[in-house]
């Protein structure tokens, strides 16, 4: 499986690739579709985690942390992790 997402999966939001990823996992625990077609679906399925797992990363490097003064008034914000 190469790194590329598939174009269509690419341009998913968070809540769509989310969405489609549960609808994937419930129909695999089902195990009501061929082999042929699971490994379809896996497939597509690792695809769509890549794609929350790299939009979760965004949005995390997006959140700050507000730093505070020694009586408590916001001073400015900083990053939530800025070792990564």
């Amino acid at each position: 499986m190469s790194n590329t997402l598939p174009p269509d999966i690419a341009a998913l939001p968070f809540e769509k690739a989310m969405s489609e990823l549960e609808a994937i996992v419930s129909e695999l625990e089902r195990g009501e579709i061929s082999l042929d077609k699971s490994i379809e679906k896996y497939e597509r399925g690792e695809h769509l985690k890549k794609r929350c797992e790299a939009l979760l990363k965004e949005a995390e490097m997006r959140i700050s942390k507000i730093s505070l003064s020694a009586n408590g008034e916001p001073v400015g914000a900083v990053p939530l992790d800025p070792e990564k």
